[in-house]
């Protein structure tokens, strides 16, 4: 192990291990998740599912190398429990939201599966890179147990890489914590080749997704674990495994007069009349955030 690091909670730690030709990102969100859930009073059952979710946005995001990208994972149905579940990451900026029906998610109890929570929804996941990459996007169906599954799914249709992921997330007296680890067989490591010779029988990637897949929950989110010692436990037999640290993570709802100013200036001068209130002017609702902008029209 290079690098000698102590990162717990809030900052995104990644990690490659050249000799299996595999890479991974790790993450515990603590203070951070906590300050997304307060804008809105969710009940258990949303705060468990956005929490992993930005998580997973978190882990997916990391793997970006340009810090002007943005990634952006959105789950939706059109008869589900669950309307909308957006989150998106920048430059170790994270913010996430949920809509979705109080009535029908009491019917459903404690806690309630993947599937009726959604039905027969979908993933979105999209990458908006700089320059000449450009915006790319992954649509997945929402199957298997979990977020998590469904993400190991779009690695597989829209990639070709074979991808490990465990999320897990709990609630005690300091409040939501929730972690998570990615791990990827790339070969030629982290930047990979055609994306075709990554095959899930090469003996490499067999090995270290058996490692990574004994990650126990309990582990992403132990607050006195740090995420180094994390990833020893689970690679310490490995010749070389070479971390690094990722951007601090803070929430980043990117709302403000100037910008709603500057969306709204957009649209033709009937549509801004038709969205003014009596006294002339215009209520934005951030859902990021939970905040109202008042918008001179």
């Amino acid at each position: 192990m290079t690098k000698s690091l102590e990162i717990y909670s809030d900052q995104l730690l990644a990690f490659t291990i050249p000799a299996r030709d595999a890479r991974g990102r790790i993450v515990r969100l603590d203070g951070v998740v906590d300050e997304i859930l307060s804008a809105h009073d969710y009940p258990p059952a949303m705060t468990h599912l956005l929490a992993e979710a930005l998580v997973l946005a978190t882990l997916l995001g990391g793997l970006m190398k340009d810090e002007a990208g943005q990634l952006t994972m959105q789950a939706q149905t059109e008869a589900g429990v669950v309307k909308l579940l957006v989150c998106d990451y920048r430059a170790g900026e994270l913010r996430g939201y949920v809509d979705f029906n109080d009535d029908r998610l009491a019917e459903l109890g404690a806690n309630p599966s993947l599937a009726a929570l959604f039905g027969k929804g979908y993933l979105a996941i999209t990458f908006d890179l700089p320059g000449e990459n450009g915006r790319y996007q992954g649509i997945v169906p929402l199957e298997g147990e979990t977020l998590a599954a469904a993400c190991e799914a779009y690695f597989m249709q829209s990639e070709q890489v074979p991808t490990l992921i465990r999320v897990g997330a709990r609630h005690d007296s300091n409040g939501c914590i929730a972690g998570g680890i990615l791990v990827q067989h790339l070969p030629d490591g982290e930047e990979g080749r055609e994306r075709l010779h990554a095959r899930l029988d090469r003996p490499e990637w067999e090995h270290i997704s058996i490692l990574a897949g004994s990650t126990r929950y309990d582990e992403l989110v132990d607050r006195e674990l740090s995420l180094e010692a994390l990833v020893w436990r689970l690679f310490h037999e490995e010749d070389e495994v070479r971390v690094l640290p990722g951007a601090p993570l803070r929430r980043g709802c990117r709302c403000s007069v100037a910008h709603y100013n500057d969306v709204i200036g957009r649209f033709p001068e009937a549509d801004r009349f038709e969205m003014r209130d009596d006294d002339g002017t215009i209520k934005v609702d951030c859902a990021f955030c939970s905040k109202i902008f008042l918008i001179d029209a």
